[in-house]
């Protein structure tokens, strides 16, 4: 079957048509609510030194309690914004374990002195192969751990007032702390 001379020319029309409709689709996406196959199964597994030490950390030593992971980096922009409501939290008594993600302990070490450090402990990722396990897409990110290392949020980009106010604060306070 040959379509009419004057359907060729409106094809190219009705493809633009759909591929503005694909991207007004997409831009209305948060990219921050990339869902996670994670969440609700175990933390992965990981052993890895803690920053500027020799000391290993393994994921059994982040059970019994909930505890906030945030994934960091000297390197990045974003966590500087993100940085001040850390802190603030962690003076509220909010555990947090920092992986300081594809960086040279220097820098590390160097970043936490210049800007304070929130973490109660700071891991070296420095291959960035546990990011990679954990599914990170990019640096900052922040998982919620419930007191049996289970995933219970995953938080793509910085967090900030509104969404540790809205949706992590809940989660701590719904996931109380139980013993090993």
């Amino acid at each position: 079957m040959r379509l009419p001379r004057h359907a060729w020319a409106i094809l190219p029309v009705a493809v633009l048509l759909g591929l503005v409709v694909l991207f007004a689709v997409g831009l209305r996406h948060d990219p921050r609510l990339v869902p996670s196959p994670l969440i609700g199964k175990p933390a992965p597994a990981f052993e890895l030194r803690q920053l500027g030490t020799q000391t290993i950390h393994r994921r059994d030593d982040l059970l019994g309690r909930p505890v906030l992971v945030n994934f960091f980096a000297s390197w990045c922009a974003a966590c500087r914004d993100e940085h001040p409501l850390l802190m603030e939290l962690s003076r509220r008594g909010v555990e947090i374990i920092g992986m300081d993600y594809k960086d040279t302990d220097a820098d590390g070490e160097r970043w936490l002195r210049l800007h304070g450090n929130p973490y109660r402990t700071v891991l070296a990722d420095p291959e960035g192969r546990a990011g990679l396990d954990w599914g990170v897409y990019g640096v900052p990110e922040t998982y919620v751990l419930d007191a049996q290392g289970i995933i219970v949020y995953k938080q793509i980009g910085p967090l900030d007032a509104q969404t540790w106010r809205d949706t992590i604060a809940p989660l701590l306070a719904a996931v109380p702390a139980q013993g090993r």
